[in-house]
């Protein structure tokens, strides 16, 4: 019952000496509303709350329109949201500002957080809770990643995939070339199966890398099965993402409709010239397979240049088995890596190596930042593609290094941009702030969605673009209350002036945070306040909610 509601049984008081039948039903009336009065629900009580967001915006993550509300936060959780009378013990003014659902990142390689708990570049970023695991790479025990994650705390909550390139190396031993015998497929699927009890949210596979890119389908699929039995989802960066990639798309569709499994499209994209020009074709294949009744998404990174080792320079087989300096001594192996190295240039539609940056050399930390052209140049003295495959082959028997790889299109980007189902996740992992030249997704990927993309180019109403960095990954990741801002769910939110926040990351000079983003709240602490990290750790583990 609504206070405001109830009916007054008189207006009129009774006369002094006289007691009607209607003072005593005043009387009754009166005691009622007191007693209503005391017991009312403390959410309409700011002085209930731990903390009042007054004045904001709200954008919900579902994408319905934006409206006016003060937010209410007690013991971690959305308490109320609406018009809330009373002090809070905590309160912040929203005027101007967004108040939107924490950002999901669903596509991180974060496995050392524990070494970097605070988190700082996806914290500042707006992000609350990630999906690492990603790309067939995770934490081979789930079960004590997590409670490492629980002992020694973190800024944001952690979700995690179980890799297929983990499981595969740890019981086939190595990269190799072959199937994994009966037994081995056996203890591959135990792992799994270990993994997804302890709460992974689905199995991940990275099929360009090793050993990945040397299981068959088959090998796949009955490790999928697993997955699928806790409701857990299949995570690929597929096979091909170049002219190949019909084919790898079909494959993920293969291992979704055989598996009975949800699938997710890693970081969607066009590399290499010579593909570009597909995102219509692209689409129009994964809508037919939803039309057949898969269940298939995806998500994206908003810039036109990838990240990865430069290894991936280097033909897997060249790599296979740890045996890559023998084959370099081999002077008819190496002229066939050198042949395959200049073959895989010239089908994907470049000249050389100079659209692909060291990131992080540690072998040499002055070449970071240069393409593999300026670097070859500046060691050898020539830039010659050989001069390029030369260095190649020196960064990888030195221990390798990341680089960032321009090869994509602006315009297949805003294509697969604009689709109802891409997610939008940076690909990165935790940074060390000023150290090598990373990619700068992993410091301005969700500024850069809501500044370039909704702001300015209007390709995203702001609703849509939260809408796919909040409750759409919490819904597809099964991450159970997040994404949403309603009552009852976790309080992790952003708060960000959408005129002003921008990416300020560069791909010369990475190692900025972004402007604009005002405060963010973990589990109803804040992490970022006022612009600036508090060293908070409330972050949780995002177990899978195992089905008994």
């Amino acid at each position: 019952m609504n206070f405001y509601s109830l009916p007054l049984l008189s207006a009129q008081p009774a006369r002094r000496g006289h007691y009607p039948e209607s003072y005593d039903m005043n009387f009754y009336a009166l005691l009622l509303l007191l007693l209503l009065w005391a017991s009312w629900p403390a959410s309409v009580c700011a002085a209930e709350f731990d903390l009042v967001i007054r004045h904001g915006r709200i954008v919900d993550g579902t994408g319905s329109p934006a409206y006016f509300a003060d937010v209410g936060i007690r013991q971690g959780r959305i308490a109320a949201i609406g018009k809330l009378p009373g002090q809070a013990k905590e309160e912040i003014d929203g005027q101007g500002l967004i108040v939107a659902p924490g950002f999901i990142d669903v596509h991180t390689h974060a496995e050392e957080i524990v070494d970097l708990p605070l988190a700082e570049n996806l914290a500042r970023l707006g992000v609350t809770s990630i999906v690492t695991g990603n790309c067939g790479g995770s934490a081979l025990d789930i079960d004590a990643f997590f409670r490492r994650i629980e002992a020694e705390g973190v800024s944001i909550n952690v979700a995690t995939l179980i890799g297929h390139n983990t499981v595969r190396s740890h019981i086939m031993g190595g990269s190799f070339m072959r199937p994994p015998t009966e037994e081995e497929r056996s203890r591959m699927k135990d792992l799994v199966d270990q993994g997804m009890k302890a709460g992974a949210v689905g199995l991940s596979t990275g099929l360009i890398y090793l050993p990945g890119t040397f299981s068959k389908t088959e090998e796949i699929i009955e490790l999928a099965k697993v997955a699928s039995a806790y409701d857990g989802i299949y995570a690929s960066h597929i096979r091909d993402e170049g002219l190949q990639i019909s084919s790898a798309l079909a494959e993920v569709f293969r291992i979704a409709r055989e598996a009975g499994i949800r699938a997710q499209i890693s970081h969607l994209k066009l590399s290499g010239k010579s593909a570009w020009g597909r995102a219509g074709q692209v689409i129009a294949a994964i809508e037919k397979a939803r039309a057949e009744g898969l269940d298939i998404t995806h998500d994206q990174y908003v810039y036109t240049a990838s990240s990865t080792g430069i290894s991936q320079l280097v033909p897997e087989s060249a790599r296979e088995g740890g045996k890559f300096r023998e084959r370099l001594e081999d002077s008819a192996e190496k002229a066939k890596i050198r042949k395959e190295m200049k073959d895989r240039l010239q089908r994907r539609g470049f000249d050389d190596y100079a659209y692909a940056v060291i990131a992080n050399y540690r072998q040499e930390k002055s070449l970071n930042g240069l393409n593999i052209a300026e670097a070859a140049l500046k060691t050898r003295g020539a830039g010659t593609v050989d001069d390029q495959i030369e260095l190649i082959w020196e960064i990888e028997k030195n221990g390798g290094a990341s680089g960032v790889f321009h090869g994509m299109s602006e315009e297949d980007l805003q294509k697969f941009l604009i689709h109802p189902n891409t997610m939008f996740a940076s690909d990165s992992g935790v940074r060390r702030f000023q150290e090598g030249v990373p990619h700068p997704r992993g410091y301005g990927n969700n500024a850069r969605v809501l500044a370039r993309y909704t702001r300015e180019l209007k390709l995203l109403r702001l609703e849509e673009a939260i809408r796919r960095m909040t409750s759409l990954p919490a819904v597809t990741f099964r991450l159970r209350e997040r994404g949403e801002l309603r009552e009852g769910n976790w309080a992790d939110l952003v708060i960000f002036d959408p005129e002003k926040v921008q990416d300020t990351a560069t791909y010369q000079e990475p190692h900025h945070y972004p402007a604009g983003i005002h405060h963010v709240l973990v589990n109803g602490v804040f992490v970022v306040k006022a612009g600036e990290h508090t060293g908070a750790k409330p972050g949780q583990s995002l177990r899978l909610l195992v089905r008994q």
